[in-house]
């Protein structure tokens, strides 16, 4: 275990933000995590870095989450059990649990990051979450200085939320998450209730739609609307779909009536953060180095050299551009360090 000092942390993530880490140690076995005492300084862990945006150097220790492995733990009558290490390629561990013949993940697919983060913000994509299929997860502790195990009940998961969030045990580096176990149930049916979904499909003359179709059509879907990080650097989807009460929504529909809704479990209503970005007139506006993507006007990208200050400054422009037209607000999904 060799810890590095005044590492650079660009390529570490997707927006290409700049900064460095004070100290940087690479993990790739969670023993390795016994050795570091809980008063040793501020500590933050790394995943896969798609959900960040970096603000410059950090002064602490960045832990870089990079455990491996993935296998078939059990299966009962109902499901097969899989785990998989938090450093885990996640788009890599969807398509291979797919070629084993364990499908329930291919909605999934091509969602940048990596295993061990999937849970922490319940990462979703056309009509699943990943608590869905989530079992149980394996972190540690580093205040009390030991593993533990959290079941699915346990994660408190809710639209891109989660116990590891609203306790904020990861903000903090309270936690390190090592693992994760996934429940696939045997009893599959294709989740094709997105209208893009349908539409690629029955482009592709599929009436019927095996996982591996839906996986397919997913990545191609996604490849058209969203940039590649490694051409344009980018954090994926920037700002979190607003939830609202449906007094709230019946009056926005009233007066747009192309505004998408979705209605929720608790009765309020999930709109469309792209189309109230794209209403607002950001879809394709840059501000300095920073702005909205062309294709897609949820997702903020770096057209080169920006820093995390320049972020900032195109995320609280957009915002504000949202909430003088809808009277909405909208939240980023990132990680702030």
């Amino acid at each position: 275990m060799t810890e590095q000092t005044a590492i650079d942390l660009t390529p570490f993530n997707t927006l290409a933000l700049p900064g460095k880490a004070a100290r940087y140690l690479k993990i790739t076995d969670a023993t390795q995590l016994t050795a570091i005492s809980p008063g040793d300084g501020r500590r933050f862990v790394l995943g896969g870095g798609s959900n960040l945006v970096l603000g410059g150097d950090f002064d602490g220790l960045v832990l870089h989450m990079a455990i491996p492995g993935k296998r078939l733990l059990h299966e009962d009558a109902e499901a097969c059990y899989i785990e998989a290490g938090a450093g885990e390629n996640w788009h890599d561990f969807v398509q291979w649990t797919l070629a084993q013949g364990w499908p329930g993940l291919e909605n999934l697919s091509l969602i940048p990051g990596t295993v061990g983060a999937a849970p922490i913000q319940n990462i979703g994509a056309y009509g699943l979450e990943v608590g869905e299929r989530l079992h149980s997860v394996q972190a540690w502790d580093f205040e009390k200085q030991v593993f533990f195990t959290v079941d699915r009940k346990n994660c408190h998961f809710s639209y891109r939320d989660s116990v590891f969030k609203q306790q904020g045990w990861h903000l903090n580096g309270r936690i390190a998450i090592v693992s994760v176990i996934f429940r696939l149930p045997k009893a599959w049916r294709a989740n094709i209730g997105y209208a893009d979904l349908r539409q690629e499909l029955a482009a592709c003359g599929i009436a019927e739609p095996g996982a591996r179709d839906v996986a397919d059509a997913v990545i191609a879907v996604r490849r058209r609307k969203l940039p590649d990080p490694a051409l344009t650097p980018n954090a994926g989807s920037f700002f979190h779909n607003p939830v609202v009460d449906r007094n709230i929504a019946d009056a926005l529909k009233a007066q747009h009536p192309a505004l998408p809704c979705y209605p929720q479990p608790d009765g309020r209503i999930k709109l469309a953060a792209g189309w109230l970005i794209e209403q607002a007139g950001w879809k394709g506006k840059d501000l300095g180095p920073v702005g909205m993507y062309e294709k897609q006007a949820l997702v903020l990208v770096n057209r080169g050299g920006a820093s995390g200050t320049d972020v900032r400054r195109t995320m609280a422009a957009v915002q504000a551009a949202v909430r003088e037209k809808f009277a909405v607000d909208l939240s980023p999904e990132p990680v702030f360090l």
